[in-house]
């Protein structure tokens, strides 16, 4: 029996290596989180923004030996992947997501009937890049959403405008990027979606677009059931790529070949800005998108 249990978990184990799951983490113990960060904090931060590791045997064994619910709610981590493929097709998603995503808002595809896309862009710092992609979308008028940190809207107010000014959403991502799902408490919850709404008003005297994006892809049901409380809807994604690391870049072949297999209509795409390889193939990637027939659209026009 104990050689049957072993040998399962051996092989699901294995099956989870092969799924995507990117992301990153970061440190914030140096910013003063009630200040707008000084030249100093912004590349102490810079510095800390360490890529998200994917630990699959942690990750696995975690979720197979820890079980808890608060408040009636499961509070057990999940970590967002998919399955992808190479045809053209809609990648497999967690099982766990079937029931979690009508219930609590959550959106990891649009309309799969048609061939459209939707552009994000995750932002943790900045990288010389956003300036150049903003000029990209707005050649081919193509509205994406930014999901920012804190520092991210303290320490590039400019580029924050910009992006509003041009039309563009501009999403929550955490003040402080942690995991979500290792949040109990709903104040504490809630604050790190209010401190970035408060810093995006203070500087661009609007209210932020309630789409949020759970740092490093981490959830669990009671941080769905609260981003839901709270008035966003979660945005996971159905494609994405190794691309967050600017010291290990992907070819430009190597970019536009994996989009351009991985595309699928109603595609929620996940792009690093801090990706010196997608600024530069982005203008390409797009040309692609329209020769083939896509429309890319606004989170706004995500299915109801």
């Amino acid at each position: 029996m104990y050689i049957k249990v072993i040998s399962s978990l051996l092989t699901s184990f294995i099956s989870l290596t092969t799924l995507v799951n990117p992301g990153y983490a970061s440190s914030f113990n140096n910013l003063n989180s009630n200040n707008k960060p000084t030249k100093n904090d912004q590349a102490e931060y810079t510095n800390n923004f360490i890529e998200y590791s994917n630990d699959p045997i942690s990750r696995y064994f975690r979720n197979v030996f820890t079980s808890k619910t608060h408040n009636g709610l499961s509070a057990k981590e999940y970590n967002w992947y998919f399955n992808p493929n190479n045809e053209g097709l809609t990648p497999r998603f967690p099982i766990e997501i079937n029931k979690l995503a009508s219930k609590y808002d959550c959106y990891y595809v649009g309309d799969t009937s048609k061939k459209v896309l939707y552009l994000t862009f995750d932002e943790g710092y900045e990288n010389g890049y956003t300036a150049p992609i903003l000029d990209i979308l707005k050649k081919h008028n193509v509205k994406a959403a930014f999901f920012v940190v804190k520092p991210y809207i303290t320490s590039n107010e400019e580029l924050v405008k910009r992006m509003v000014d041009e039309g563009h959403l501009v999403c929550n991502h955490s003040a402080r990027h942690p995991s979500m799902a290792s949040i109990l408490d709903q104040d504490k919850f809630n604050k790190e979606l209010s401190d970035v709404e408060e810093a995006f008003e203070q500087v661009t005297g609007k209210k932020m677009a309630k789409y949020f994006r759970p740092p490093m892809g981490k959830y669990s049901e009671l941080s769905l059931s609260y981003t839901k409380a709270y008035g966003y809807k979660t945005i996971f994604w159905s494609f994405a790529y190794q691309d967050w690391e600017p010291k290990n870049q992907p070819s430009h072949e190597k970019g536009i070949n994996l989009i351009s297999k991985r595309t699928h209509n109603g595609a929620i795409v996940l792009l690093h800005a801090v990706s010196k390889t997608n600024a530069e193939i982005l203008d390409n990637v797009i040309t692609n998108w329209e020769k083939e027939g896509y429309e890319l659209k606004s989170l706004a026009d995500l299915p109801k």
